[in-house]
């Protein structure tokens, strides 16, 4: 009997070490992933639909193609239907030619906007030198001989509106005439139709004007910048000099723009002031008009922005009447969920009034709210509102991980799950609502684009992205594994892990942990992450087991676990990643010794704060361009979730990195653009200075008139070059 147990348990074993021999002998002979493949090969580069454009008639979409030529396509069958613009028109009388970096149509699709020769300001706002062309004349005309901002076409396309040297102008296309709409914008003083730096980086608009809807009025900001602190970045040129690039960036708990809207009679050349109130310490973070060309709605924030108003506008006479009104005890957050209803009396907006993010009815006559959807899958994104059909589009949250597309019947209220498949849905909705563009990916499956109709039924699949399934399939990848993790509440974190190919779990492996952690922000969804994840596959391959865990204040759980880390930016965040890690390290696959975190922006602040708050958990952590204290940082983004330093000053400094440099005992990589306008080289080099005067022992590299992606040439080739070798060296 025992002789037979000694036969079982020797076949049995090399039958497992046959088997093992196998899977290595398959993964021996797949290829190795190269930092080379990933940042200057493109190896696994994604298909994408870039400026895909459905036509009026819902039948066709426009291409622009290399050439310059822009053609209309069947929508079903990819088949040329129509030349919009032939190449040969793009000659310019003196040899040049115009090279089209972007296309806008007017609403009858007889002109575009020609956008050429981009150049970047800050993240949302481009310069650029823009032509007109008429589809009837077959002509093209310069808009303008210098670079504007936000060309944008009236409605009945007579007129186009822009941006140049901070005032606002349109040019009537019938008689080339210029109108000058105002004329005291000066740099770093006065802004007007254009957002200052802080309203484009934080509410996410830069266009700080509109046209009303028969294209009588335009409405537009002025931001008086005067008292804004300003902030110098060194630009290096060559020279021996370098250049200092100053803009106005107020930081937490200092001035901000005086911000007023105007409204222009364009009829009567004639400009009124909108009656928002006295108060000036306020945000206006969006204007939109009504259903009646003379009625303007403006949204009215208070500074702790917890505190939300809808101002509807009589155009003539700048006349307010408050009709919205929404408090919150954490802060409200802005979106463009806002939807006029035909009856000229209600709107439909979002809020987290339950707790929740969902819609509701408002009737501001009759003063009645209804709550339109409920439940904890909340919305994640409104599309739009075909209130011809009554029917609203939009993106929800399923089980946190997931996102659905859906329509709700605004007079049944039945909600329809328009999306068939579990996963990430990124859903485009085109003019007229009969179809949308859908990006669906889920954690194993890589992006696939097509077009549906309003029922969620395929119109046309327009990439599959199996080219890159089948470049994968030559590489050593592994898929990454959902699970959970409990924090000190008791509160399930998601996560996941990426491990090496060739994983045995009788071997201890070192860890590197990423995260963001930001609030509201997801990183762990089932999606194909392409964010770092080939990155993070290449370091799975050198024999790392990569993390990534959303703790609290991370989305898709409702307002409670988002907005709890109000007034302590960085407390429960870290506490989680370190009860994660903490978790790792008691797994009999992992070497408690060699557990590292990084991270970017925000995450680059949790990432350093980690190391600091444990330094015997973490024995390595990176930080790109990090906020080492909240007080460096803008006041829009930092008082929505802080306050001001002088309401919480304890809340600024408990977890600020830059209060606990004593603490740092494993390695440190520091990195940081110079030309950062986002998260500036200040906090860096304060950081250095912290170490420095704690006598501690860290890495640090400052990438030349790099903003905060950093990027551009070699430059990510470069950075991710470093941060492996470090990783390799330290972890």
């Amino acid at each position: 009997m025992r002789k037979n147990l000694i036969v079982l348990y020797l076949t049995s074993f090399f039958l497992l070490i046959s088997s093992t021999l196998r899977v290595n002998m398959v993964y021996a002979q797949k290829k190795q992933i190269t930092l080379e493949d990933i940042w200057l090969d493109g190896t696994f580069r994604a298909a994408s639909v870039p400026g895909f454009r459905v036509m009026n008639d819902g039948k066709r979409y426009v291409q622009l193609e290399p050439n310059g030529a822009i053609n209309a396509y069947d929508l079903k069958t990819g088949v040329l239907k129509t030349s919009i613009l032939n190449p040969e028109l793009l000659a310019l009388p003196d040899g040049d030619t115009i090279r089209i970096s972007d296309i806008a149509f007017s609403a009858d699709e007889q002109k575009l906007l020609l956008f050429t020769k981009p150049e970047s300001i800050y993240r949302r706002s481009t310069l650029y030198l823009v032509y007109v062309y008429d589809s009837k004349t077959k002509s093209i005309n310069i808009l303008d001989d210098e670079k504007v901002l936000h060309a944008d076409f009236a409605p009945d396309a007579s007129k186009v509106a822009f941006v140049k040297g901070n005032n606002l102008y349109y040019k009537d296309l019938s008689s080339g005439s210029l109108v000058q709409v105002t004329k005291d914008g000066e740099k770093n003083k006065i802004i007007y139709g254009n957002c200052d730096w802080v309203y484009e980086e934080e509410f996410s608009f830069t266009k700080a004007y509109q046209w009303s809807p028969k294209g009588n009025y335009i409405a537009f900001y002025r931001f008086d910048e005067s008292r804004v602190k300003e902030y110098t970045m060194m630009m290096d040129r060559g020279k021996n000099y370098p250049e200092p690039y100053t803009f106005k960036y107020p930081k937490a708990g200092e001035d901000n723009s005086i911000v007023s809207i105007h409204i222009l009679d364009v009829r009567q050349n004639k400009v009124m002031p909108a009656d928002i109130g006295a108060e000036t310490d306020q945000y206006i973070p969006r204007i939109k008009w009504s259903n009646n060309d003379d009625r303007l709605c403006i949204t009215r924030l208070n500074r702790k922005q917890n505190h939300l108003e809808l101002l509807l506008v009589d155009a003539q006479s700048g006349k307010s009447e408050l009709i919205y009104e929404e408090q919150n005890k954490y802060y409200i957050d802005i979106t463009d969920d806002l939807t006029f209803l035909p009856d000229n009396q209600s709107l439909m907006i979002s809020s987290e009034r339950d707790g929740y993010n969902h819609l509701y009815k408002w009737n501001w006559k009759t003063k009645s709210l209804t709550q339109l959807t409920k439940g904890t899958n909340e919305i994640k994104e409104v599309l739009g509102a075909d209130l011809a059909q009554n029917k609203v589009y939009y993106v929800g949250i399923e089980d946190v991980v997931n996102t659905g597309f859906y329509v709700l019947d605004l007079k049944t209220l039945r909600i329809q799950r328009l999306s068939h498949r579990v996963g990430t849905h990124h859903i485009t909705a085109f003019t007229g609502y009969k179809y949308f563009l859908e990006n669906y990916s889920s954690l194993n499956q890589v992006p696939q684009l097509r077009i549906i109709d309003n029922k969620g039924k395929q119109v046309r699949l327009l990439a599959d992205n199996k080219a890159l399934e089948q470049k994968m399939s030559e590489y050593n990848f592994v898929m990454p594994q959902f699970f959970t993790v409990a924090n000190s509440e008791g509160i399930n974190l998601n996560a996941y892990m990426i491990k090496p190919y060739d994983f045995d779990s009788t071997k201890r492996y070192p860890v590197l942990m990423y995260q963001y952690s930001g609030p509201g922000s997801q990183q762990v969804l089932n999606r194909f992450n392409l964010d770092n994840y080939w990155w993070h596959q290449y370091m799975a391959q050198l024999g790392y087991i990569i993390v990534v865990a959303d703790g609290t204040g991370t989305g898709g759980r409702g307002e409670e676990f988002k907005k709890k880390t109000y007034l302590q930016l960085g407390n429960l965040e870290s506490r989680d990643q370190i009860t994660v890690a903490q978790f790792l390290r008691r797994q009999p696959y992992v070497d408690s010794n060699r557990v590292g975190i990084w991270g970017w922006s925000y995450g680059g602040f949790m990432s350093t704060t980690c190391i600091l708050k444990a330094p015997d958990v973490f024995k390595a952590a990176i930080a790109v361009a990090p906020v080492t204290s909240w007080r460096f940082y803008d006041n829009i983004y930092t008082e929505r979730f802080m306050r001001t330093p002088q309401e919480n000053p304890s809340g600024y400094d408990a977890n600020a990195p830059l209060k606990m440099a004593k603490n740092l005992k494993g390695k440190y990589l520091l990195v940081h653009g110079t030309a950062d306008d986002n998260v500036h080289l200040h906090n860096a080099t304060e950081m250095s200075k912290a170490l420095v005067d704690a006598n501690k022992e860290f890495d640090a590299f400052y990438y030349t008139n790099k903003n905060h992606g950093i990027s551009g040439g070699y430059t990510r080739y470069h950075l991710y070059k470093k941060m492996t070798k470090f990783i390799l060296d330290n972890l």
